[in-house]
């Protein structure tokens, strides 16, 4: 089971997002989480959410805590992760 940290990368499973792919940016507390897509690749915007909502892949990126959106855009490209081109907006 992939654990809760920084770079990870989730599944929205609730929510008008839901179905998307985003990142894990920072750690609120035991229940909530900072993600962001970023809105310009995947359409989910940077945001609080609540780690039952999402889905945990297996998948991590190298970024800092609080990251920048374009910040995890460049690591997403620099992974080469092929969901991108796919992503719906």
């Amino acid at each position: 089971m992939p654990i809760v940290e920084i770079g990870r990368i989730c599944i929205k499973k609730k929510g008008r997002e839901a179905g998307r792919r985003c990142v894990i940016v920072d750690i609120i507390d035991n229940n909530y989480v900072l993600v962001t897509g970023p809105k310009s690749l995947t359409g989910v915007r940077r945001r609080r959410a609540n780690i039952l909502h999402l889905e945990l892949t297996s998948d991590k990126i190298d970024i800092p805590k609080g990251a920048s959106d374009e910040e995890v855009a460049k690591a997403l490209q620099e992974a080469g992760f092929e969901w991108l081109s796919q992503a719906s907006k």
